[in-house]
């Protein structure tokens, strides 16, 4: 092979197949080792990648970069038993090496040192590409704590980390959530961006892989239930693509928002134009606020004022964190939280032992997220107790507000075009904690047909049944006050 052919051969390799096959096919050509070494030594490189290959390389290799470097060379040989070492700088801090065995192929050097430049620049290419990749990496991590940040009611710290991500939060606004496979996500940001010239605040769901949270101003475009422009254009971008729009709410409410807007999603799978707004309807939050406000300071009072014995166990807005993130999302909250299962599972007891609570009941849980959505998040720990005369549930349920917010929410499950049996179907699974196995040998069917069942129901009422976050709560928050109201 000439060195014409050899040159060709070297910048093929490095274009397509990096520094990697490149160094393959120099050992294979040469018949030795070839690699990349620190030029100062083991000790020399800053980066963990150059330790890991000092420590990969063979002992002359090293020891030869090393000489490199002390006699202030660009290229040296030496020679050692039956071998020898072939060395060329590539830039501060490396260099080519290679071991071959005595006698080594005469156009050796010669190769080396003409591909010795193209693999210096692939190598830098290379890490340029890490420090990209681990820049994008980082500014998602920032977004999802922003995320988290805004579920949790604390705006001035999410403000303050979104300001220096760009664009500004948002508010008022709306909440997207775009459903579509992984591979268009980055293509559906995009446009978003786009659309809305740079305004919107895009983030990755950290629980569901395939869905895109999209914060968009207010004032973006006009929407209307049968008009959404953006939501037009995203769910163009692919045949799979769906999409849920929220109301228009204060940044402070964007944990309903998101609730909002993945109703919205469930119900957009099942239209024509694949996306949806949230439909109207009355709110428990808003309709429970003045009945309910005293009772769920006083239910979540221990919570709030939780001290942990160690610094490094969770406070009370952590646990508090916790349950909202395991009410909506269940076991995928660890996705949320980035925390062990078993982590996730010790703090949901540890929140049971607080408030005194079985959130293996589905009453239970249904009233911790009546209160969380009734109060500000917690503050500092004071090791306060709750207030002596707490009200109950029920006597907030037997509000006439809450009575008339619970015929209206329960409504469309007899209304005309409700399946035969909704309200049935929906007391029974609500009556076995919402678990599709008992739920369904109760009503005398499979469980598919349970579940078949309850997707039809979801298209009716307009809101998430089978997906967290699930409108379960408000179901059996909504029959029980019914059945107070007698």
């Amino acid at each position: 092979m000439s060195r014409s052919d050899d040159v060709l051969k070297v910048h093929r390799l490095a274009h397509t197949g990096g520094s990697a096959a490149l160094l393959e096919w120099l050992a294979a050509r040469l018949g030795g080792w070839t690699g990349v070494v620190p030029a100062g030594g083991p000790g020399a490189g800053a980066e963990r990648e150059r330790e890991q290959a000092a420590e990969e390389a063979p002992v002359a290799a090293v020891r030869g970069a090393a000489e490199l470097t002390a006699r202030g060379v660009r290229s040296a040989v030496l020679h050692g038993d039956g071998s020898a070492t072939l060395l060329f700088a590539l830039d501060a801090g490396r260099a080519l090496a290679a071991v071959l065995p005595l006698p080594h192929p005469a156009d050796a050097p010669t190769l080396l040192a003409d591909a010795a430049v193209p693999l210096a620049l692939v190598l830098r290419a290379e890490e340029a590409e890490r420090r990209e990749e681990r820049a994008a990496l980082a500014e998602a991590r920032a977004r999802e704590a922003v995320l988290r940040l805004l579920m949790g009611g604390q705006l001035p710290i999410a403000h303050q980390i979104a300001e220096a991500l760009r664009p500004p939060l948002p508010d008022p606004m709306r909440i997207y959530v775009a459903e579509c496979r992984t591979g268009r996500l980055a293509e559906v940001a995009r446009l978003c961006r786009e659309i809305t010239g740079g305004r919107a605040w895009v983030v990755r769901c950290p629980v569901y892989v395939r869905h895109l949270i999209i914060l968009v101003p207010a004032d973006t475009a006009a929407v209307s239930a049968d008009h959404d422009p953006l939501a037009g254009a995203l769910t163009a971008t692919a045949p799979d693509c769906t999409v849920g729009v929220s109301g228009e709410l204060d940044l402070g409410q964007a944990p309903t928002a998101y609730t909002q807007a993945f109703h919205a999603l469930a119900v957009a799978r099942g239209r024509d134009e694949r996306h949806a707004r949230f439909g109207p309807g009355p709110e428990l939050a808003l309709a429970a606020h003045e009945a309910g406000a005293d009772w769920a300071g006083a239910l979540l009072a221990p919570l709030h004022a939780y001290e942990p014995r160690r610094p490094q166990d969770p406070g009370g807005q952590e646990l508090r964190d916790t349950a909202h993130a395991w009410l909506n999302f269940g076991p995928h909250a660890t996705r949320l939280l980035r925390v062990h299962r078993n982590t996730l599972a010790a703090r949901v007891r540890l929140v049971e032992t607080l408030l005194g609570l079985d959130l293996g009941r589905l009453g239970d849980q249904s009233a911790l997220s009546l209160a969380l959505r009734l109060t500000p998040g917690a503050g500092r720990g004071s090791g306060g107790a709750a207030p002596a005369a707490a009200p109950e549930l029920d006597a907030v349920l037997r509000d006439p507000r809450l009575t008339a917010w619970a015929r209206a929410h329960l409504s469309r499950l007899t209304g005309p075009d409700a399946p035969a049996g909704a309200r049935t179907t929906v007391r029974t699974w609500l009556e076995h904690d919402a678990r599709l196995v008992p739920a369904a040998a109760a009503l005398g069917v499979s469980v598919p047909g349970a579940r078949k069942r309850l997707a039809r129901i979801e298209a009716v009422l307009e809101r998430s049944l089978l997906q967290s976050p699930s409108v379960r709560y408000d179901l059996w928050l909504a029959h029980r006050a019914e059945e107070l109201a007698g």
